[in-house]
């Protein structure tokens, strides 16, 4: 049975690029456009109890920051995806994003092929981004710990959620968890809230980034 098809709504300022990526969404078969605004207050008006399931989301806006979008969409629809649909690629820009709420980072140069793979993906429990994207976060992540950082957290993680993190954080999607731990998508989304309420993060990228920085995950090593 197939599933329903997956809302996305842009907040885009380029009139071009919204137009865009709203005929890329409209002609895909499994996706739906739910809308577009330009800035900060349109967004919130396209918004007002009418979430979509993916929104994406430009950093740079005219009456404000996107970060502002995902932080509000991250607490008052806490099923939202979010994706970043940016020209800036910088480690700053990346990892704010991520902290705001992004489950997603891609440039605006991506392809329509690959932006809807992407956002598929993002439902799937995936977390896309294009590769110099993923370059910057990774750089970021293996960065040795300042000595501050590096004093013991006082986080415990079962060996359970520890499975789940490093597969989380080799690009496994919710469902291939599932598929690798031989346990129910139910299973996996009760370790996933355990794992987030612990870590103090609301993302799957935040959950990464937060648990090697406070040195229970290196990336080196995810075998």
């Amino acid at each position: 049975m197939s599933r329903q098809a997956i809302s996305v709504a842009l907040i885009e300022d380029d009139p071009a690029v919204r137009q865009r990526f709203k005929n890329s969404i409209e002609k895909h078969p499994e996706l739906s456009w739910a809308g577009e605004a330009a800035g900060v207050k349109e967004s919130r008006i396209l918004l007002e109890d009418n979430y979509p399931r993916v929104l994406l989301v430009d950093l740079g806006l005219p009456d404000g920051s996107g970060l502002e979008v995902i932080q509000e969409t991250t607490q008052l629809s806490p099923t939202t995806e979010i994706m970043v649909v940016s020209m800036f690629g910088d480690e700053g820009h990346v990892i704010q994003a991520i902290e705001a709420g992004a489950s997603g980072y891609i440039l605006k140069d991506t392809d329509d092929q690959s932006l809807a793979e992407h956002i598929i993906q993002l439902v799937d429990g995936g977390s896309p981004m294009s590769p110099m994207i993923a370059r910057h976060l990774l750089k970021k992540m293996q960065q040795p710990l300042e000595p501050e950082q590096a004093k013991v957290t006082g986080v415990a993680l079962t060996k359970r959620e520890m499975q789940l993190l490093k597969l989380l954080a080799r690009g496994y999607t919710y469902r291939e968890v599932a598929e690798e731990l031989s346990v129910s998508s139910h299973t996996v989304n009760s370790h996933i809230k355990n794992l987030y309420r612990k870590l103090s993060v609301k993302t799957k990228n935040e959950a990464v980034f937060a648990a090697t920085r406070q040195g229970l995950l290196d990336m080196r090593h995810l075998d």
